[in-house]
This record gives C-alpha cells, structure tokens and sequence, in this order.
C-alpha cells in the first residue's frame, strides 16, 4: 500500500531508484554531462573576456550585464553537469531552472545599451526619438522581463512536480515574461532596424558633408563587424525565446521540456552564441564610441545637449 500511494517528487526522492524513475523527473533524462560541461565552461569563458575588455576598455554598463549574464549561465549548466550524476539533486535543478531563465534578460541588457551610442555616433537627427530614450526604455522594460521571470522561476522551483496548482501558476508567470521579452526585443528589433535603414539611405544620398563622422564611422571595417555581430546575437536571442514560449506553453515536464537536443540547440546554444558573439567582438575594440573614457564621454554629452536642443527641427527636417 506503501509503494502504492508513493508519489515521486524533489521532496520524496533522493537519488534515482525503482521508486524514483528518471522519467519522473521534471526533465525526464539524464543531461548530457560533457555537452554541459562544455556549455558551462563557455559561458565562464565569455565572462572574464567580456569583463576584461570591459576594464580595459571602460565599456561597464555592456560588460558588466553581459558578463553577469553569463556568469548565471555557467551557473546553470554547472546545475545541469550535476544532475547528470543524479537528475534527483534537488538544488541543482532549481538552480539551472532560475539561472537558465534570467541569463539571457541579463545578455539582452548589453544589445540595448548599444543603440543610444550607435545613433549618436552616426547620426541623432535620424532617430525617431532621442537617443537618450532607447536605455531609459528599454533597460527598465527587460528588467521588467527578468522580475517576472524571476518571480514565476522561484514559484516553480519551490512547486517540485507535486504541487500542480503552484506549479502552474509558476509555469504562466515565466511564459508572461517571456512574452513580455519577445515583445520587447521585437520593438527594439524594429527601431534598429529602421533607423540603420535611414542611415544607409542617407550615407548614400550624398546629403552629409564631406568627412562628416557619422559617413566615416558607417563604411569603418571594425564598425561593420560590430553591427554583425550584433545582429548575430540579436537573432539567436530571439530565436531562444521564441523556443522558450513553445517549451513552457505545455507545462512542465512536457515532451519538449524532455527533449534535450532541442533544448541544446535552440536555447543553450543559441545564448552561447549570443554571448560568444557579445564577447568576440567588444565595443570597447570595435565601436570605442561606446567608451566610458573621459575624452570619449565629453563628446556624448556635448552631442546630447545640442541633440536636446535640436531635436524638433532636426527631426523635421529628416521626416520620410
């Protein structure tokens, strides 16, 4: 009667036994230890690089989001490395759920940081809107993300599987901000891409003054790969949340959840390539205007303020 009403749950079982299945885990499988081991030493990896370009460089908003991203990366596969040895290690699977979740909101963070700099390096007149508005936009609204997520991540972990309603409610608080995130990266997808639009448009129209700053900096080899770079991280970014959404849209424990192939490909890869990407080509080398150096941050202000005083007619005279 005893083994009849056993129930298996991060509570009830230790290790894996005939009453403890690994399929009655919440993953269903053993992880891969040397897929996570390397996956684990990547993100470390990435972490001191993006934060020692960033020391060096003084780009330390970017790095230091970036590298705090994936520094609870690397937490999580170290998670995920010791369930391999016993999926039943209950803070290890609370811990890769939590870390897994937040990383990337952090790694998102370094891509919106980029898009004031970017504009006022090139051209202010053409955005849409202040350049100053991008950061105090779009970091708050990927904050927002990373709470709910936060919130709905601890609500699960502290469910186990035997809590269903908890679980539940756990489960559609970490799809909102998922959501949320997607809607967001979309957004700043749309402004980017609209506003590197106009500037093409207007490097080539031959409208700016010959060895204006702005032309120089669009044709600059480094700058280019900078941007590609971006534009890598940002789509293999979108393409994890996008799966996420999937993935958690069935509850836990469902059969995408237990298939570790996809999980690999389309979520940990894809933020390691975020990050490998985030890392390999640093602002600080690659788009110094982003420097938080004296020299370099005199010529930001100086750039807003008479971007502040001609925002109107500035915006006027680029309108499509």
């Amino acid at each position: 009667m005893a083994s009849q009403s056993f129930r298996p749950s991060y509570e009830t079982c230790s290790e894996v036994t005939d009453f403890c299945p690994v399929r009655a885990t919440t993953l269903g499988y053993y992880p891969n230890e040397g897929v996570n081991a390397f996956l684990a030493a990547g993100f470390g990896l990435a972490a001191l690089v993006t934060l020692g370009f960033g020391i060096w460089k003084r780009t330390w908003g970017y790095s230091i989001a970036v590298a705090a991203g994936c520094v609870l990366e690397c937490a999580g596969y170290v998670g995920r490395v010791q369930l391999a040895s016993n999926p039943w290690n209950g803070s290890a699977f609370k811990t890769q759920i939590v870390a897994i979740i937040l990383g990337p909101t952090l790694v998102c963070v370094g891509l919106y940081l980029t898009l004031r700099h970017i504009v006022l390096a090139l051209n202010p007149g053409l955005s849409r809107v202040p350049p100053r508005t991008y950061p105090l936009f779009f970091v708050p609204a990927d904050v927002s993300c990373l709470v709910i997520q936060a919130i709905g991540g601890g609500i699960a972990a502290a469910a186990g599987r035997d809590k269903i309603d908890l679980l539940q409610h756990g489960n559609r608080t970490v799809i909102a901000g998922i959501v949320l995130q997607v809607l967001v990266l979309g957004l700043f997808g749309g402004l980017s891409g609209e506003y590197l639009w106009r500037v093409r448009a207007w490097a080539k129209s031959g409208e700016a003054a010959e060895g204006d700053r702005g032309v120089q900096l669009w044709h600059n080899a480094k700058f280019r790969m900078f941007l590609y770079a971006m534009l890598g991280a940002y789509s293999a970014l979108l393409i994890r949340c996008v799966y996420r959404i999937a993935e958690m849209a069935g509850g836990w424990g469902n059969h995408i959840m237990q298939d570790e192939p996809s999980f690999v490909v389309l979520e940990s890869f894809m933020v390691l390539i975020a990050s490998g990407l985030l890392a390999g080509f640093p602002p600080g080398v690659f788009f110094p205007q982003m420097s938080h150096s004296p020299k370099v941050k005199g010529l930001v202000a100086d750039e807003e303020v008479r971007q502040d005083g001609a925002s109107s007619s500035g915006t006027e005279k680029v309108a499509v």
